[in-house]
């Protein structure tokens, strides 16, 4: 059970059946525009004027790229694999992006830090571009932005997508309750996906659901759920694989 943004899913879906594994979409996240268009497109065409700019993730790769920004000099930090090469697909070159190592033991901001507090000085600006709720309100930890604030680096920020809970139709649902009961595994990459599956099915018993969680934080969320076996898995596709036929 595949809970990304539709289109990201579908993309997931189609190299799992490649791999034997039976993949059904089932979108927990729904993808929207820059509640502030004016806003994001004045940020991209002033991204070189900060020391860095910073991608929560592949959507806001997208949503900032959108705009044209003129993006020639700043550094790009990618807290993840899938952030980095949307920005490789928008054509920053390689040796200007910051992201955790390839073995790093998570991908996640505290990750990142140490590749590139060594670049900054007091007096710099960084540009975090983010997702927003369903009214275009800032969503994300801020734990970047306390270390970037502790070295006197100033941080501007602003939104380039909005994420809400997705409508379901009854055959969605319906698949929902069942990959509830039979087996099936649910991946997760956001803790927002699994406060929304609680919304969508308030009601549901999840003790005999499993789920693979793609860092401890989402794995703690699908445990609040309920579910009644809770995996941690790298957010490659190797390694979601390995997870999985692991448990065969």
């Amino acid at each position: 059970m595949l809970t990304r943004p539709v289109q990201e899913a579908e993309r997931w879906a189609a190299r799992l059946r490649e791999r034997q594994v039976d993949a059904l979409v089932l979108p927990l996240l729904a993808i929207g525009p820059a509640p502030d268009a004016a806003a994001l497109s004045q940020a991209a065409a002033g991204a070189d004027r900060y020391a860095a700019v910073m991608f929560v993730s592949a959507n806001a790769v997208q949503g900032f790229f959108a705009c044209r920004p003129v993006f020639e000099h700043a550094r790009a930090w990618a807290p993840g694999p899938a952030t980095r090469e949307a920005l490789r697909t928008a054509g920053v070159p390689e040796e200007r992006i910051d992201a955790p190592a390839p073995d790093a033991a998570q991908f996640d901001s505290e990750h990142l830090w140490p590749r590139v507090e060594g670049r900054l000085r007091a007096g710099d600006r960084v540009l975090l571009v983010r997702g927003g709720d369903a009214s275009g309100r800032a969503q994300g930890r801020d734990w970047i932005v306390q270390q970037l604030a502790a070295r006197g680096v100033a941080v501007d920020t602003v939104v380039a997508y909005t994420r809400q809970a997705p409508a379901w139709d009854e055959a969605q649902r319906a698949s929902a309750q069942r990959a509830a009961r039979d087996g099936s595994w649910w991946l997760f990459s956001s803790s927002e996906a699994a406060r929304h599956l609680a919304q969508l099915l308030p009601r549901q018993d999840w003790s005999h659901a499993r789920a693979l969680a793609t860092h401890p934080r989402i794995a703690e969320a699908a445990r609040a759920l309920g579910f009644g076996e809770v995996r941690a898995s790298r957010p490659g596709l190797d390694e979601v694989l390995a997870s999985i036929e692991s448990t065969r």
